[in-house]
């Protein structure tokens, strides 16, 4: 059975994924190396792969009107990342921003002078 690598570019199915496999041949012509790409759908039995993660495909019989491969296994996992929440960060700021104007207005204490 024939397998590829290549890099996930969309999970947004279930059970499938979009993998994008890159190759490169040279011009006929003008001696240079030409990058290609092609996209492949692939059954992913159990959704453990993610936007990002390198995986192995391997040919199988037709699953679907373009799914013919299936994830052998996931190669390297790519690194998630999560924005923090922006009401949270917010409300820090703006408690920060209260904080050091009730400071700047309180009133300072002055040095008493004797009464004379």
């Amino acid at each position: 059975m024939k397998t590829v690598v290549g890099k996930v570019v969309s999970n947004k199915m279930t059970k499938s994924i979009v993998v994008a496999v890159q190759r490169m041949w040279q011009h006929p012509r003008y001696p240079k190396l030409v990058r290609r790409t092609s996209k492949f759908m692939a059954h992913d039995e159990t959704n453990a792969c993610n936007i990002g993660d390198e995986v192995r495909l391997q040919s199988s019989r037709p699953l679907s009107k373009r799914k013919h491969w299936i994830v052998q296994d996931i190669i390297r996992r790519a690194r998630i990342f999560q924005a923090p929440d922006v009401s949270q960060i917010t409300a820090a700021k703006l408690a920060q921003s209260e904080a050091k104007a009730a400071s700047s207005t309180a009133p300072a204490s002055t040095p008493s002078t004797p009464a004379s």
